[in-house]
Protein backbone atom coordinates (compact mmCIF):
# COMPACT_ATOMS: atom_id res chain seq x y z
CA UNK A 1 0.00 0.00 0.00
CA UNK A 2 1.40 3.04 -0.63
CA UNK A 3 5.09 1.85 -1.38
CA UNK A 4 5.92 3.87 -4.78
CA UNK A 5 4.47 7.22 -3.00
CA UNK A 6 6.42 6.14 0.04
CA UNK A 7 9.44 5.92 -1.82
CA UNK A 8 8.79 8.83 -3.86
CA UNK A 9 9.06 11.27 -0.75
CA UNK A 10 12.07 9.84 1.04
CA UNK A 11 14.03 10.23 -2.09
CA UNK A 12 12.45 13.93 -1.84
CA UNK A 13 13.27 14.72 1.44
CA UNK A 14 17.09 13.79 0.46
CA UNK A 15 17.21 17.11 -1.14
CA UNK A 16 17.14 18.62 2.10
CA UNK A 17 20.13 16.90 3.09
CA UNK A 18 22.15 18.91 0.30
CA UNK A 19 25.83 19.37 0.43
CA UNK A 20 25.99 22.11 2.23
CA UNK A 21 24.10 24.57 3.81
CA UNK A 22 20.08 24.31 3.21
CA UNK A 23 18.32 27.11 1.45
CA UNK A 24 14.86 28.08 0.30
CA UNK A 25 16.24 26.87 -2.96
CA UNK A 26 16.72 23.49 -1.44
CA UNK A 27 12.58 23.58 0.16
CA UNK A 28 11.34 24.74 -3.51
CA UNK A 29 13.44 21.64 -4.98
CA UNK A 30 11.93 19.15 -2.41
CA UNK A 31 8.20 20.25 -3.11
CA UNK A 32 8.86 20.09 -6.31
CA UNK A 33 9.80 16.47 -6.67
CA UNK A 34 7.52 15.81 -3.98
CA UNK A 35 4.74 17.49 -6.80
CA UNK A 36 5.74 14.74 -8.96
CA UNK A 37 5.54 11.97 -6.73
CA UNK A 38 1.85 13.19 -6.52
CA UNK A 39 1.22 12.98 -9.51
CA UNK A 40 2.70 9.88 -10.25
CA UNK A 41 0.30 8.52 -7.63
CA UNK A 42 -2.36 10.12 -9.46
CA UNK A 43 -3.46 12.66 -6.97
CA UNK A 44 -5.44 15.08 -8.44
CA UNK A 45 -3.56 18.08 -9.78
CA UNK A 46 -5.16 20.62 -8.01
CA UNK A 47 -5.18 18.82 -4.64
CA UNK A 48 -1.18 18.30 -5.53
CA UNK A 49 -0.22 21.96 -6.02
CA UNK A 50 -2.41 23.30 -3.38
CA UNK A 51 -0.63 20.57 -0.45
CA UNK A 52 3.10 21.68 -1.72
CA UNK A 53 2.20 25.30 -2.03
CA UNK A 54 0.81 24.86 2.07
CA UNK A 55 3.96 22.98 2.85
CA UNK A 56 6.60 25.44 1.33
CA UNK A 57 4.32 28.23 2.99
CA UNK A 58 4.93 26.36 6.11
CA UNK A 59 8.16 25.01 6.05
CA UNK A 60 9.71 29.04 5.09
CA UNK A 61 7.40 30.23 7.85
CA UNK A 62 8.67 27.68 10.73
CA UNK A 63 12.03 28.72 9.18
CA UNK A 64 13.19 24.83 8.42
CA UNK A 65 16.29 26.79 6.69
CA UNK A 66 17.80 27.55 10.16
CA UNK A 67 16.36 24.37 11.89
CA UNK A 68 19.07 21.97 13.36
CA UNK A 69 17.24 18.59 12.03
CA UNK A 70 15.65 20.14 8.45
CA UNK A 71 14.87 17.22 7.00
CA UNK A 72 13.11 16.02 10.29
CA UNK A 73 11.00 19.26 10.67
CA UNK A 74 10.21 18.98 6.78
CA UNK A 75 8.72 15.66 7.49
CA UNK A 76 6.76 16.48 10.35
CA UNK A 77 4.81 19.28 8.10
CA UNK A 78 4.49 16.90 5.22
CA UNK A 79 3.00 14.32 7.63
CA UNK A 80 0.98 17.39 9.39
CA UNK A 81 -0.37 18.55 5.84
CA UNK A 82 -1.52 14.86 4.35
CA UNK A 83 -3.48 14.16 7.64
CA UNK A 84 -5.37 17.62 6.98
CA UNK A 85 -5.93 16.29 2.83
CA UNK A 86 -7.01 12.87 3.86
CA UNK A 87 -9.65 15.10 6.71
CA UNK A 88 -7.63 14.97 9.58
CA UNK A 89 -9.73 13.63 12.28
CA UNK A 90 -11.25 10.03 12.28
CA UNK A 91 -14.90 10.13 11.12
CA UNK A 92 -16.76 6.73 12.72
CA UNK A 93 -19.18 5.46 11.73
CA UNK A 94 -23.02 6.60 12.35
CA UNK A 95 -24.47 3.08 13.99
CA UNK A 96 -27.47 4.85 15.67
CA UNK A 97 -31.49 3.80 15.18
CA UNK A 98 -32.76 0.64 15.85
CA UNK A 99 -32.88 -0.68 13.48
CA UNK A 100 -29.38 1.09 11.80
CA UNK A 101 -29.65 0.97 8.52
CA UNK A 102 -26.70 1.34 6.07
CA UNK A 103 -27.27 1.97 2.25
CA UNK A 104 -23.97 1.20 -0.28
CA UNK A 105 -23.67 2.58 -3.41
CA UNK A 106 -21.03 2.57 -6.45
CA UNK A 107 -20.21 1.07 -9.66
CA UNK A 108 -20.06 -2.76 -10.59
CA UNK A 109 -16.91 -4.31 -9.28
CA UNK A 110 -16.05 -1.85 -6.90
CA UNK A 111 -16.52 -4.25 -4.06
CA UNK A 112 -20.09 -3.27 -2.60
CA UNK A 113 -21.11 -6.96 -1.28
CA UNK A 114 -17.74 -8.30 -0.38
CA UNK A 115 -17.87 -5.21 1.81
CA UNK A 116 -21.03 -5.40 3.08
CA UNK A 117 -19.95 -8.56 4.17
CA UNK A 118 -16.92 -7.64 5.37
CA UNK A 119 -18.45 -4.70 7.78
CA UNK A 120 -21.19 -7.16 8.85
CA UNK A 121 -18.79 -9.48 10.38
CA UNK A 122 -17.20 -6.24 12.13
CA UNK A 123 -20.00 -5.00 13.71
CA UNK A 124 -21.58 -8.36 14.64
CA UNK A 125 -18.03 -8.90 16.46
CA UNK A 126 -17.35 -5.62 17.54
CA UNK A 127 -20.19 -3.81 18.67
CA UNK A 128 -22.71 -6.45 19.19
CA UNK A 129 -24.70 -6.35 16.38
CA UNK A 130 -27.10 -8.03 15.09
CA UNK A 131 -26.92 -7.62 11.13
CA UNK A 132 -29.16 -8.35 8.63
CA UNK A 133 -28.02 -8.05 4.82
CA UNK A 134 -30.32 -7.09 2.27
CA UNK A 135 -29.64 -7.99 -1.42
CA UNK A 136 -31.19 -5.38 -3.55
CA UNK A 137 -29.00 -6.03 -6.66
CA UNK A 138 -31.72 -7.67 -9.06
CA UNK A 139 -30.06 -6.93 -12.29
CA UNK A 140 -26.46 -9.44 -11.67
CA UNK A 141 -27.51 -12.66 -12.20
CA UNK A 142 -24.69 -14.35 -9.17
CA UNK A 143 -25.31 -11.02 -6.70
CA UNK A 144 -27.89 -12.75 -4.85
CA UNK A 145 -26.13 -16.00 -4.50
CA UNK A 146 -22.99 -14.19 -3.23
CA UNK A 147 -24.13 -12.59 -0.56
CA UNK A 148 -25.82 -15.53 0.76
CA UNK A 149 -22.80 -17.25 0.37
CA UNK A 150 -20.79 -14.29 2.38
CA UNK A 151 -23.61 -14.47 4.82
CA UNK A 152 -23.61 -17.93 5.41
CA UNK A 153 -19.49 -17.77 6.10
CA UNK A 154 -20.44 -15.18 9.12
CA UNK A 155 -23.04 -16.57 10.16
CA UNK A 156 -25.42 -13.49 9.00
CA UNK A 157 -29.04 -13.69 7.34
CA UNK A 158 -29.52 -12.18 4.03
CA UNK A 159 -32.89 -10.99 3.17
CA UNK A 160 -33.68 -11.60 -0.52
CA UNK A 161 -36.64 -11.43 -3.13
CA UNK A 162 -35.38 -13.28 -6.24
CA UNK A 163 -38.37 -12.98 -7.99
CA UNK A 164 -38.96 -9.46 -7.36
CA UNK A 165 -37.37 -6.35 -9.86
CA UNK A 166 -38.44 -3.94 -7.52
CA UNK A 167 -34.95 -2.59 -5.39
CA UNK A 168 -37.12 0.08 -3.35
CA UNK A 169 -39.81 -2.21 -2.43
CA UNK A 170 -37.30 -4.62 -1.61
CA UNK A 171 -35.06 -2.65 0.61
CA UNK A 172 -39.19 -1.72 2.18
CA UNK A 173 -39.79 -5.48 2.87
CA UNK A 174 -36.29 -5.83 4.43
CA UNK A 175 -36.42 -3.28 7.00
CA UNK A 176 -39.82 -4.28 8.39
CA UNK A 177 -38.47 -7.79 8.16
CA UNK A 178 -35.62 -6.53 10.11
CA UNK A 179 -38.00 -4.63 12.79
CA UNK A 180 -40.24 -7.63 13.17
CA UNK A 181 -37.19 -10.12 13.80
CA UNK A 182 -34.97 -7.90 15.84
CA UNK A 183 -32.31 -7.10 13.72
CA UNK A 184 -30.99 -3.76 14.71
CA UNK A 185 -28.54 -3.00 11.89
CA UNK A 186 -29.44 -3.25 8.37
CA UNK A 187 -26.81 -3.27 5.19
CA UNK A 188 -28.28 -2.91 1.90
CA UNK A 189 -26.64 -3.86 -1.19
CA UNK A 190 -27.45 -2.19 -4.34
CA UNK A 191 -26.69 -2.63 -7.96
CA UNK A 192 -23.70 -1.47 -9.73
CA UNK A 193 -23.33 -0.23 -13.64
CA UNK A 194 -20.16 -0.47 -15.79
CA UNK A 195 -20.34 3.25 -15.72
CA UNK A 196 -22.76 5.99 -13.94
CA UNK A 197 -26.01 6.22 -15.95
CA UNK A 198 -29.26 7.95 -15.19
CA UNK A 199 -30.63 4.44 -13.98
CA UNK A 200 -28.88 3.78 -11.78
CA UNK A 201 -28.66 7.03 -9.98
CA UNK A 202 -32.54 7.42 -9.94
CA UNK A 203 -32.94 3.90 -8.40
CA UNK A 204 -30.07 4.30 -6.02
CA UNK A 205 -31.76 8.06 -4.90
CA UNK A 206 -35.22 6.28 -4.79
CA UNK A 207 -34.15 3.46 -2.49
CA UNK A 208 -32.37 6.13 -0.16
CA UNK A 209 -35.49 8.30 -0.02
CA UNK A 210 -37.43 5.17 1.18
CA UNK A 211 -35.60 3.93 3.67
CA UNK A 212 -33.59 6.81 5.14
CA UNK A 213 -30.38 5.68 5.80
CA UNK A 214 -28.35 6.71 8.91
CA UNK A 215 -25.17 6.13 6.45
CA UNK A 216 -25.09 6.03 2.81
CA UNK A 217 -21.34 4.87 1.96
CA UNK A 218 -19.76 4.99 -1.71
CA UNK A 219 -17.64 2.64 -2.33
CA UNK A 220 -14.71 2.29 -4.90
CA UNK A 221 -12.18 0.69 -6.16
CA UNK A 222 -8.91 2.57 -5.39
CA UNK A 223 -7.43 0.82 -8.20
CA UNK A 224 -8.88 3.41 -10.69
CA UNK A 225 -6.97 5.63 -9.50
CA UNK A 226 -8.49 9.48 -10.60
CA UNK A 227 -11.40 7.72 -12.24
CA UNK A 228 -12.28 6.96 -8.40
CA UNK A 229 -12.16 10.57 -7.76
CA UNK A 230 -14.31 12.08 -10.98
CA UNK A 231 -17.41 8.71 -10.18
CA UNK A 232 -17.38 10.28 -6.17
CA UNK A 233 -17.49 13.36 -7.16
CA UNK A 234 -20.92 12.44 -9.51
CA UNK A 235 -22.67 9.94 -6.95
CA UNK A 236 -21.87 12.84 -4.50
CA UNK A 237 -23.93 15.13 -6.29
CA UNK A 238 -27.35 13.20 -6.71
CA UNK A 239 -26.62 11.10 -3.59
CA UNK A 240 -24.87 13.24 -1.13
CA UNK A 241 -23.48 10.09 0.79
CA UNK A 242 -22.08 10.11 4.24
CA UNK A 243 -18.86 8.88 3.79
CA UNK A 244 -16.73 7.08 1.37
CA UNK A 245 -15.13 3.14 1.31
CA UNK A 246 -11.74 2.53 -0.89
CA UNK A 247 -11.42 -0.36 -1.82
CA UNK A 248 -8.71 -3.00 -3.02
CA UNK A 249 -5.75 -1.06 -1.16
CA UNK A 250 -3.87 -4.00 -1.32
CA UNK A 251 -3.76 -4.39 -4.88
CA UNK A 252 -1.70 -2.44 -8.04
CA UNK A 253 -2.58 1.01 -6.58
CA UNK A 254 -0.66 3.98 -6.46
CA UNK A 255 -3.50 5.76 -3.56
CA UNK A 256 -4.13 8.75 -5.47
CA UNK A 257 -7.93 8.42 -4.80
CA UNK A 258 -6.73 8.32 -0.93
CA UNK A 259 -5.20 11.78 -0.86
CA UNK A 260 -7.75 13.46 -3.12
CA UNK A 261 -11.23 12.47 -2.04
CA UNK A 262 -11.73 14.51 0.43
CA UNK A 263 -10.37 17.28 -1.04
CA UNK A 264 -12.36 17.51 -4.11
CA UNK A 265 -16.01 15.87 -2.68
CA UNK A 266 -15.39 16.93 0.97
CA UNK A 267 -16.45 13.70 2.49
CA UNK A 268 -14.64 11.52 4.88
CA UNK A 269 -13.02 8.50 4.17
CA UNK A 270 -14.91 5.69 6.59
CA UNK A 271 -13.20 2.81 5.64
CA UNK A 272 -10.66 0.82 3.72
CA UNK A 273 -10.07 -2.71 2.41
CA UNK A 274 -6.56 -4.21 2.29
CA UNK A 275 -7.54 -7.69 1.05
CA UNK A 276 -9.86 -10.31 0.21
CA UNK A 277 -10.03 -11.97 4.03
CA UNK A 278 -13.52 -10.29 5.66
CA UNK A 279 -11.06 -9.90 8.64
CA UNK A 280 -9.04 -7.23 5.68
CA UNK A 281 -10.94 -4.40 6.74
CA UNK A 282 -10.27 -1.23 8.67
CA UNK A 283 -11.24 1.95 9.86
CA UNK A 284 -10.03 5.05 8.08
CA UNK A 285 -7.53 6.86 10.75
CA UNK A 286 -5.83 10.33 8.35
CA UNK A 287 -2.85 10.53 10.78
CA UNK A 288 -2.66 6.55 11.09
CA UNK A 289 -2.13 6.59 7.17
CA UNK A 290 0.15 9.44 6.81
CA UNK A 291 2.70 7.94 8.90
CA UNK A 292 2.21 4.85 6.66
CA UNK A 293 2.81 6.87 3.83
CA UNK A 294 5.70 8.34 5.43
CA UNK A 295 6.79 5.21 6.32
CA UNK A 296 6.54 5.74 10.13
CA UNK A 297 4.06 2.76 10.50
CA UNK A 298 0.68 2.97 12.45
CA UNK A 299 1.13 1.02 15.61
CA UNK A 300 -1.79 2.69 17.08
CA UNK A 301 -4.15 0.44 14.27
CA UNK A 302 -1.99 -2.54 15.42
CA UNK A 303 -3.28 -1.79 18.79
CA UNK A 304 -6.86 -1.43 17.89
CA UNK A 305 -6.68 -4.74 16.30
CA UNK A 306 -5.39 -6.30 19.17
CA UNK A 307 -8.05 -4.39 21.46
CA UNK A 308 -10.66 -5.93 19.09
CA UNK A 309 -9.31 -10.04 19.61
CA UNK A 310 -8.28 -9.48 22.93
CA UNK A 311 -10.38 -11.55 25.80
CA UNK A 312 -9.18 -10.54 29.50
CA UNK A 313 -10.66 -13.74 31.09
CA UNK A 314 -8.45 -15.42 28.81
CA UNK A 315 -5.53 -13.41 29.02
CA UNK A 316 -5.57 -13.91 33.01
CA UNK A 317 -5.71 -17.63 32.27
CA UNK A 318 -2.75 -17.31 29.92
CA UNK A 319 -0.45 -15.44 31.93
CA UNK A 320 -1.24 -18.09 35.17
CA UNK A 321 -0.37 -20.44 32.81
CA UNK A 322 2.64 -19.00 31.73
CA UNK A 323 3.63 -17.99 35.22
CA UNK A 324 3.79 -21.91 36.29
CA UNK A 325 4.77 -22.98 33.35
CA UNK A 326 2.04 -24.86 32.08
CA UNK A 327 1.96 -23.13 28.51
CA UNK A 328 1.48 -25.71 26.10
CA UNK A 329 0.65 -26.34 22.73
CA UNK A 330 -2.88 -25.71 22.65
CA UNK A 331 -2.54 -21.88 24.33
CA UNK A 332 0.47 -21.73 21.41
CA UNK A 333 -2.55 -22.35 18.89
CA UNK A 334 -4.71 -20.12 20.28
CA UNK A 335 -2.42 -17.36 20.13
CA UNK A 336 -1.60 -18.87 16.19
CA UNK A 337 -5.70 -18.37 15.45
CA UNK A 338 -6.00 -14.58 17.21
CA UNK A 339 -2.62 -13.31 15.02
CA UNK A 340 -4.53 -14.27 12.23
CA UNK A 341 -7.69 -12.51 13.39
CA UNK A 342 -5.74 -9.49 13.02
CA UNK A 343 -5.39 -9.83 8.99
CA UNK A 344 -3.23 -9.58 6.38
CA UNK A 345 0.14 -10.72 8.13
CA UNK A 346 2.52 -8.23 5.68
CA UNK A 347 -0.18 -5.22 5.96
CA UNK A 348 0.02 -6.03 9.65
CA UNK A 349 3.76 -5.94 9.53
CA UNK A 350 3.74 -2.83 7.29
CA UNK A 351 2.00 -1.04 10.24
CA UNK A 352 5.53 -1.57 12.27
CA UNK A 353 7.75 1.27 12.45
CA UNK A 354 10.72 0.76 10.03
CA UNK A 355 9.31 -2.43 9.14
CA UNK A 356 7.85 -1.59 5.91
CA UNK A 357 10.42 -0.87 3.70
CA UNK A 358 12.26 -3.61 4.84
CA UNK A 359 9.63 -6.52 4.09
CA UNK A 360 7.97 -3.93 0.88
CA UNK A 361 9.84 -6.85 -1.71
CA UNK A 362 9.50 -9.77 0.74
CA UNK A 363 6.59 -11.88 0.16
CA UNK A 364 4.57 -12.93 3.11
CA UNK A 365 2.31 -15.79 2.87
CA UNK A 366 -0.52 -15.64 4.42
CA UNK A 367 -0.83 -19.28 4.83
CA UNK A 368 2.86 -19.12 6.84
CA UNK A 369 1.82 -20.78 9.84
CA UNK A 370 0.06 -24.00 7.84
CA UNK A 371 3.07 -25.97 8.45
CA UNK A 372 2.89 -25.49 12.07
CA UNK A 373 -0.80 -25.83 12.60
CA UNK A 374 -0.29 -29.13 10.32
CA UNK A 375 2.58 -30.31 13.26
CA UNK A 376 0.30 -29.17 16.06
CA UNK A 377 -2.89 -30.90 14.30
CA UNK A 378 -0.72 -34.23 14.14
CA UNK A 379 -0.28 -34.59 17.72
CA UNK A 380 -2.14 -36.44 20.69
CA UNK A 381 -4.28 -34.26 23.24
CA UNK A 382 -1.21 -35.89 25.65
CA UNK A 383 1.51 -34.36 23.67
CA UNK A 384 -0.16 -30.94 23.00
CA UNK A 385 -0.40 -30.44 27.48
CA UNK A 386 2.98 -32.40 27.83
CA UNK A 387 5.59 -30.93 24.85
CA UNK A 388 8.79 -31.85 26.64
CA UNK A 389 7.10 -35.87 26.87
CA UNK A 390 7.46 -36.35 22.87
CA UNK A 391 10.24 -38.46 22.51
CA UNK A 392 12.06 -39.69 19.00
CA UNK A 393 9.36 -42.30 17.93
CA UNK A 394 6.54 -39.78 18.85
CA UNK A 395 8.33 -37.13 16.75
CA UNK A 396 8.77 -39.38 14.14
CA UNK A 397 5.15 -40.23 14.06
CA UNK A 398 3.93 -36.53 14.14
CA UNK A 399 5.96 -36.00 10.98
CA UNK A 400 4.39 -38.47 8.57
CA UNK A 401 1.46 -37.58 10.19
CA UNK A 402 1.70 -33.58 9.07
CA UNK A 403 3.34 -34.20 6.07
CA UNK A 404 6.30 -32.28 7.19
CA UNK A 405 10.34 -33.81 7.56
CA UNK A 406 11.47 -34.43 11.26
CA UNK A 407 13.75 -31.75 11.42
CA UNK A 408 11.18 -29.45 11.10
CA UNK A 409 9.52 -31.10 14.22
CA UNK A 410 12.74 -30.70 16.40
CA UNK A 411 13.03 -27.19 15.31
CA UNK A 412 9.09 -26.25 15.91
CA UNK A 413 9.82 -27.96 19.93
CA UNK A 414 13.28 -26.32 20.48
CA UNK A 415 11.45 -23.03 19.59
CA UNK A 416 8.50 -23.26 21.73
CA UNK A 417 10.94 -24.43 24.68
CA UNK A 418 12.83 -21.64 24.07
CA UNK A 419 9.74 -19.44 23.94
CA UNK A 420 7.87 -21.03 26.69
CA UNK A 421 11.04 -20.23 29.04
CA UNK A 422 11.44 -16.51 27.87
CA UNK A 423 7.26 -16.02 29.03
CA UNK A 424 7.99 -17.58 32.01
CA UNK A 425 11.36 -14.82 32.48
CA UNK A 426 8.97 -11.88 31.23
CA UNK A 427 6.47 -12.61 33.94
CA UNK A 428 9.14 -12.67 36.84
CA UNK A 429 8.90 -9.76 39.04
CA UNK A 430 13.01 -9.03 38.99
CA UNK A 431 13.37 -7.27 36.05
CA UNK A 432 17.45 -7.25 36.82
CA UNK A 433 17.34 -11.57 36.87
CA UNK A 434 15.67 -11.26 33.85
CA UNK A 435 17.93 -9.62 32.00
CA UNK A 436 20.75 -11.74 33.59
CA UNK A 437 18.87 -14.49 32.83
CA UNK A 438 18.29 -13.43 28.84
CA UNK A 439 22.10 -12.15 28.71
CA UNK A 440 22.94 -15.99 30.23
CA UNK A 441 20.55 -17.15 27.38
CA UNK A 442 22.74 -15.43 24.81
CA UNK A 443 26.35 -16.20 25.42
CA UNK A 444 25.23 -19.84 25.70
CA UNK A 445 24.01 -20.08 21.97
CA UNK A 446 27.52 -18.40 21.49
Amino acid sequence: MFENLSERLERSFKILKGQGKITEINVAETMKDVRRALLDADVNYKVAKQFTDTVKAKAIGQNVINALKPKELMVKIVHDELTAVMGGVQVPLNITGNPCVILMSGLQGSGKTTFSGKLAKKLKSTKGKNPLLVACDVYRPAAIEQLKVLGESIQVPVYSEPDSKEPVQIARNAIAYAKSSHHDLVIIDTAGRLAVDEQMMQEIAAIKEAVRPQETLFVVDSMTGQDAVNTAREFNTRLDFDGVVLTKLDGDTRGGAALSIRTVVNKPIKYIGSGEKLEDLQEFNPEGMASRILGMGDIVEIAKRAQEIYDEKEAKKLEEKIRKNKFDFDDFYKQIQQIKKMGNLKDVASMIPGVGKAIKDIDIDDNAFKGIEAIINSMTPYERHNPEKINSSRRQRIAAGSGTKIAEVNRLLKQFEETRKMMKMATTKNPMKLMKQMRAARNGRR
